[in-house]
């Protein structure tokens, strides 16, 4: 969305030329680094904030008989608003077809299309709390780009163990159908809770993931000690998706720092390849 070129030519016509009514609201829009652009998106987080606040307050049946005109009048209040904004984004930015297909013009689309199709077909009125993700911004707003890195890495880390991750999930899968099967057979004839074979499945998962809902539970002793079983097992099986994302977070960390440490020693150059054995800037051996 922050075109750099951009901002640099309006910096240096900004010398020559007084910058015209685009290039202010450019810098007030996209620039949270001046302090008119600050002020306008803690503004607009305030906004979101009391905008998601008004839907869920409106989804509590007491509060919207009572408030019902007032909720409405808000939430046209701040429709019209973003609305406004997401206009005015689109105005101004130099290239407003990258604005439109970013992630952020994608969501800011999102906040205000919820009320239309309200008015115009009804049911898509609580959608509206997807203005939540707009507190996103907060990360480019109060200078928090730093924790962006340790979220890339950690997407790294699971997207390079997504396979072990997936073999995990299906052995669990069969886990459970195993464990409810069994609990049937143990269950059937002395407990009316477990019905079925897929009811005993919903309580072997319940079970193996330690949440314990406590709506069916096992009466015979087997039954008891089988469950026991199944709730230590869940303990164990937790740790295993946490462990594989944990190693491959260390090895990206390793990566990194192997990469930060190779530095020729003659130009003192940033050696990015991890198998070079000599420097392609002085040739100096590594």
């Amino acid at each position: 969305m922050f075109d750099k070129q951009y901002f640099i030519s309006m910096t240096n016509e900004a010398h020559t030329s007084r910058p015209t009514l685009r290039e202010k609201l450019y810098r007030v829009i996209f620039l949270s680094d001046t302090p008119a652009g600050k002020l306008f998106d803690i503004c607009l987080l305030l906004v979101i904030l009391a905008s998601v606040a008004i839907v869920m307050m409106e989804s509590v049946q007491s509060l919207q008989v009572r408030y019902s005109r007032l909720f409405n009048c808000l939430e046209w209040i701040f429709t019209i608003l973003f609305t406004l904004e997401y206009i005015l984004r689109i105005w101004c930015t130099p290239k407003p077809k990258r604005y439109i297909t970013s992630f952020y013009g994608i969501v800011d689309l999102l906040c205000v299309i919820p009320s239309y199709v309200e008015f115009l077909l009804g049911g898509g009125h609580f959608l509206i709390s997807i203005r939540i993700l707009r507190l996103m911004r907060i990360f480019r707003i109060f200078k928090l780009v730093p924790f962006l890195h340790e979220g890339r890495q950690l997407m790294l880390a699971l997207q390079r163990s997504r396979r072990k991750i997936a073999v995990f999930f299906f052995f669990i899968m069969l886990l459970t159908v195993v464990l409810g099967s069994i609990m049937y057979v143990i269950e059937s004839g002395h407990n009316s809770g477990f019905t079925s074979i897929p009811v005993s499945i919903y309580w072997a998962v319940v079970t193996l993931t330690t949440v314990g809902y406590g709506d069916i539970a096992p009466v015979t002793p087997v039954g008891q000690a089988f469950s026991a079983i199944i709730m230590i097992m869940g303990y164990a099986i937790i740790a295993v998706p946490t462990g594989i994302v944990t190693a491959e977070m260390s090895r990206i960390h390793r990566a990194a720092d192997t990469l930060k440490a190779r530095e020729c020693p003659g130009c003192h150059s940033k050696i990015e390849e991890e198998d070079a054995l000599f420097c392609k800037y002085c040739g100096t051996h590594l």
